[in-house]
Formats: C-alpha cells, sequence, structure tokens
C-alpha cells in the first residue's frame, strides 16, 4: 500500500508550517541536515562565499534565524559589507529542499550577543578562544584554546530576517515547489512555481 500523501503536498499553508516545522527542529535537533545549512554571501570583496554553520536559533513569528560565528571571521567581514544573506538547507531523507533570503546582521556587544554566548555550551565557546580569527594564516596549527572564557571578545551572533523562502519538495509523483514572500508590512504572497 502506497503511503498518504502528505498534506503539505498540495498545499500552501501546510507547506510553509511544514517548513517552520522543521526549521524549529534543528535547532536542538544535531542530527537533523537542516541543523548546518549552507550560508552564501558575499565576502568583502564582493566575490560569493559558501560555508556550513549551525543554526542555532529560529523564530516563526519573526522570521529571524540565528547562527554564530567569529567577529575576526571573513564571513563577518562580508556581512558587515553587504548584509544580504541565502541560507540553504537540504534533507535527503525527506527530500524537501528549502532556500531561504533575507539580511543578516552581526551582534557584537549587545543583548543578543549576550544571551546567544550565555546559551552556548563551553566546547561551543572554545570555537571562539583562538588567538587568531578563522581563516588567518599561522606559522604552525594552532594548539587547542583551554579556556572558552576568553573567546567572549571574538564572538558574534548573526541573526538574519527573512524575507522570503522557497520550499521545494521531490517525489517520484511530482515535484513540489513555493513561494514564499514577505512585503515590509509583514504581508505575505505564496505561489506554486515550476519546479
Amino acid at each position: 500500500m502506497k503511503p498518504a500523501r502528505p498534506a503539505f503536498a498540495d498545499d500552501l499553508n501546510a507547506s510553509l508550517q511544514e517548513a517552520f516545522r522543521l526549521l524549529a527542529d534543528a535547532v536542538p535537533n544535531r542530527r537533523s541536515p537542516f541543523h548546518t545549512p549552507t550560508l552564501a554571501s558575499l565576502d568583502d570583496t564582493g566575490a560569493p562565499s559558501l560555508r556550513t554553520i549551525v543554526l542555532r536559533g529560529f523564530d516563526a513569528e519573526a522570521r529571524r534565524l540565528r547562527f554564530h560565528t567569529d567577529r575576526r571571521s571573513d564571513k563577518a567581514r562580508g556581512i558587515a559589507c553587504d548584509p544580504r544573506v541565502m541560507m540553504h538547507f537540504y534533507d535527503a531523507a525527506l527530500h524537501i529542499q528549502l532556500r531561504v533570503a533575507g539580511r543578516a546582521m552581526l551582534h557584537l556587544d549587545d543583548a543578543v550577543a549576550d544571551a546567544a554566548w550565555e546559551g552556548s555550551r563551553s566546547s561551543s565557546r572554545m570555537c571562539y578562544a583562538a588567538p587568531d580569527g578563522s581563516g588567518a594564516i599561522v606559522q604552525i596549527p594552532p594548539a587547542a584554546p583551554q579556556h572558552s572564557e576568553i573567546g567572549r571578545p571574538h564572538f558574534a551572533a548573526v541573526v538574519i530576517a527573512f524575507h522570503k523562502l522557497e520550499w521545494l519538495w521531490l517525489a517520484a509523483a511530482g515535484h513540489q515547489r513555493a513561494r514564499f514572500i514577505w512585503d515590509d508590512a509583514g504581508n505575505l504572497t505564496a505561489d506554486w512555481i515550476a519546479p
């Protein structure tokens, strides 16, 4: 017997709700493929740049995603120059792809960054305790830092306010693709688009 076709297959609202459910689940669920999406941004020369990040927060109502980075990184410099970003999520088992476009904001020494730092595990904080910033040329591979608290001056939380989400569900019976766009007032336009 064939499995029942999921509700989101033919319903725009159900597709958006499923996308938001997957994003919410990905924050605490380290096994979710959506936990480690790809971030696309422009570097400080204007060239495209891709990297895998860890999704640390999702607020469906505000349409915001959060990840953390070293403020000394190329990623942080690029976002400071041009905040336009896109994130790509893909779950091969579910056959679902999301592309999310928005504007990123670096939070360095404010309440958002402080709360993100306080909510981070000690092992995650160690990433920011390295003496050199991510991507710096070094003579020898550095030793692992011994104290995570020295990393706070290098830590940044990045919050993406997104205005566009594209949903793609790959199915043998026919792919489904939807586009959701929010205007400046938060009004949503939802459309099926050709896969």
